[in-house]
């Protein structure tokens, strides 16, 4: 049973973080961005950007680094990989040549294409490597990861390029931590996807995830306001909203246009979004 105060301390932030929210969205808000990079994976030796089908594979591994590099080249470096690090595969194509004779008994040039791979590993696996933009270090926030570790019955997680969740098999995908460009920006986007899956039949449950909505619509977009504003309020109770409420506001505008611009959905979605943070942080009434 949580003391009356703490849920009273909680419903005071959530209102103020409603409140900020609604007077950036009158005042008008900057464009909304989205907080983790993505650049073109490349060998961070050879410099060279890898094609086709590699670039999928290696940029959905979600690594904020996007350099690229095999065992042999890390130990060259001067540093290593990891243990326990799995690597990631990349084709090419061989070209054999051969000859043959024909029928005629004429000898003739053959070429064969042959599929092949090999292991390489990202920056961020590595110890004792260099990599131009991989310093970047985002340290976990303390509270932040206090409010994750809370959440009850939490959603399994894996790492991808872009953050997502996904109520089938009730999966929450992340990108590194360090392909973004804050640690706040870090735990507000996981924020975010973590609300969303408090709409599974297993916690709060919620039409707007219970049905699968098309791209635009009016249910999947109240659901994207309901998970921002969750976000939000996380972010408050957290106390790291001063470095994402601006973007939080852009984005609840980009959902607010496909509603005609009603700004009071987002008192609608802090309804909704108070019931998920409290469920996140196992705040029990």
């Amino acid at each position: 049973m949580q003391a009356a105060s703490s849920l009273s301390q909680h419903s005071s932030v959530y209102q103020i973080v409603t409140e900020q929210i609604i007077k950036q969205l009158e005042s008008g808000v900057a464009p909304w961005h989205r907080p983790w990079a993505t650049q073109m994976p490349q060998n961070l030796v050879s410099k060279r950007e890898y094609r086709g089908i590699n670039v999928f594979l290696l940029a959905s591994r979600g690594y904020g680094s996007p350099y690229w590099l095999t065992y042999k080249q890390a130990n060259e470096q001067g540093g290593n990989v990891r243990r326990g690090e799995h690597g990631s595969k990349v084709v090419f194509w061989k070209i054999d040549k051969y000859e043959r004779e024909d029928a005629d008994g004429q000898t003739v040039a053959k070429t064969l294409a042959i599929l092949r791979y090999y292991t390489v590993f990202n920056a961020e696996q590595c110890d004792g490597i260099t990599a131009p933009g991989s310093g970047r270090v985002n340290n976990p926030i303390e509270e932040c990861e206090r409010i994750v570790t809370a959440m009850p019955n939490p959603p399994a997680t894996v790492q991808d390029a872009r953050a997502w969740y996904r109520p089938a098999n009730d999966t929450v995908g992340m990108p590194s931590r360090q392909a973004f460009g804050s640690a706040e920006e870090y735990y507000s986007t996981l924020f975010h996807e973590l609300t969303h899956s408090t709409g599974h039949t297993s916690r709060i449950g919620r039409e707007g995830i219970e049905k699968l909505n098309t791209f635009g619509s009016e249910s999947y977009s109240k659901e994207e306001l309901i998970a921002e504003m969750g976000a939000a309020m996380l972010a408050g109770v957290a106390g790291i909203e001063r470095k994402t409420l601006a973007n939080s506001a852009a984005y609840l505008k980009s959902w607010i246009d496909v509603l005609k611009s009603d700004a009071r959905m987002v008192v609608f979605a802090a309804s909704q979004a108070q019931k998920a943070a409290d469920y996140i942080q196992a705040v029990r009434q």
